[in-house]
């Protein structure tokens, strides 16, 4: 199980919470973006409980961090979607 986590930062924080994020044991990568937000995360767990407890337990307590939002991914069976092939 996979998922992004985007994280918003008070102003000047980041150069100190994306290191901490980073050594998480769960991130598998984590870099510092523009926009709304100022780090995303991903994480990978075998279950999406342990990503929300790493999240609240392990990220949202990081001295500077604001806010998070949690977005699990989700692996579509695109092929359903095509017409059937003929022949």
């Amino acid at each position: 199980m996979e998922a992004y986590v985007l994280i918003q930062t008070e102003i000047g924080a980041v150069g100190k919470v994306l290191p901490a994020v980073r050594s998480l044991p769960l991130v598998d990568r984590a870099d510092d973006v523009t926009g709304p937000y100022d780090i995303i995360a991903l994480l990978d767990a075998e279950t999406l409980q342990e990503i929300g407890r790493q999240v609240v337990e392990g990220i949202q307590v990081i001295e500077g961090v604001t806010r998070t939002l949690t977005c699990p991914v989700g692996h579509l069976n695109l092929d359903m979607l095509l017409p059937p092939q003929e022949g």
